[in-house]
């Protein structure tokens, strides 16, 4: 640990100091601590008035890179206690809120937007990838799409989804071209991750696991659970109070208004398997929601707890599976990334295909996808320019 000089940074009435400055040459970071006293009275950010300090939420921000080094600053923010207004995270003065930047960063990328293209400035920035695979014809026929997510367009599409032909790709990239990536996100596809773990360097901290695809596979533990119960009850008393109820429990009730379906929620408040995989399902979505890892950790240590007290056994499967791979979700959960880029370029490769009633041939599967999403500028280059 370097220590740098202690100087005062304005928060409300708190004192910030920093309290120390880290470099990681390996992962070519500097990382500036910044503390307060926790004696010390703020003031409240809704009225101004004296408040004390109720604790301290960790956040990090993207500040401007130091000697081309990537420049983080972290700061244990305190949150103000108010007798009128509660508690509330107080702003810093280096940045907006709610904001992952800081101000003098933002400010840049604004001022490169005025003079390049935004594929320009997402050159200069560190870039973003998606992995994902497509259906090429039928018996699991698939090629693996690669997606370019800071420009939204597909970079290239590979014959098949073995490890050794994704890795084959990747080392043919430049190095920095490598050494650049932020995050990959894909879902938990074993070859996929091989291939970027020995391809990219520090990739245990990049690779993001699709949220919609763990959200997937507790979906199909939920269907598993009802079928069985559905089939009991069937069984037992002649009737099912599940019948007709499958895609029900398959909507997210955090996007949807359950005040018109008051059957089902009195339905879910039953003394029902179903219903007990329907919370654990719900319970799993929300906590995608998490900005700290500490905070996502522990909520979803909980979770794991009760899925493995459950006794469902589709729904403990997915839990083991998350234990395996949770290390890739708290990824996205912290990155704040998702495969969905992918998965809506997903589904126009699928109407690519059926425009064309498929694809025989690879090869020209893999020209009409980059055609339609590669980005290209095709155009004669004498009409371009009358354009211009």
């Amino acid at each position: 640990m370097v220590r740098g000089p202690r100087r005062s940074i304005a928060l409300s009435r708190a004192t910030g100091m920093v309290s120390g400055v880290q470099l990681d040459l390996k992962q070519r970071t500097v990382t500036i601590s910044v503390s307060y006293d926790k004696s010390e009275p703020v003031a409240c950010p809704a009225c101004q008035g004296q408040a004390s300090i109720y604790d301290h939420l960790k956040r990090s921000w993207r500040h401007l890179d130091t000697c081309q080094l990537k420049t983080i600053i972290e700061c244990e923010v305190p949150r103000a206690s108010c007798e009128d207004h509660g508690v509330k995270q107080l702003p810093v003065a280096w940045a907006e809120a709610n904001g992952r930047f800081t101000a003098l960063f933002e400010a840049l990328v604004i001022s490169w937007l005025k003079e390049a293209s935004i594929s320009g400035v997402a050159e200069l920035l560190q870039k973003q990838i998606g992995i994902d695979e497509t259906s090429f014809q039928k018996r699991h026929e698939c090629v693996t799409v690669i997606l370019d997510r800071s420009r939204d367009v597909v970079v290239e599409v590979l014959d098949d989804r073995k490890a050794e032909t994704l890795e084959g790709w990747l080392r043919d990239r430049p190095a920095a071209h490598l050494a650049s990536v932020e995050s990959v996100t894909m879902d938990m596809w074993d070859p996929f991750i091989k291939a970027v773990r020995d391809c990219i360097p520090e990739s245990g901290k990049k690779i993001c696991f699709d949220r919609y695809h763990v959200a997937q596979h507790f979906g199909k533990a939920l269907d598993k659970v009802r079928a069985q119960e559905h089939r009991w009850l069937m069984q037992i008393q002649g009737a099912s109070s599940l019948s007709g109820t499958k895609y029900d429990w398959q909507r997210n009730s955090g996007r949807t208004d359950n005040r018109g379906r008051r059957e089902f929620m009195g339905l879910s408040r039953m003394n029902l398997k179903t219903a007990r995989a329907w919370a654990i399902k719900e319970t799993a979505a929300r906590l995608w929601n998490y900005c700290y890892r500490g905070a996502a950790q522990k909520a979803w240590g909980e979770l794991l707890g009760w899925i493995a007290r459950c006794r469902l056994e589709p729904v403990r499967r997915v839990g083991r599976m998350v234990r395996e791979y949770f290390w890739g979700i708290l990824n996205a959960i912290i990155a704040r990334v998702s495969n969905a880029m992918a998965e809506a370029k997903n589904a126009r490769i699928q109407r690519i295909k059926n425009m064309a009633c498929g694809y025989r041939n690879r090869e020209r599967f893999r020209m009409a996808i980059l055609f339609h999403l590669g980005g290209l500028n095709l155009m004669p280059k004498t009409l371009s320019n009358f354009a211009t």
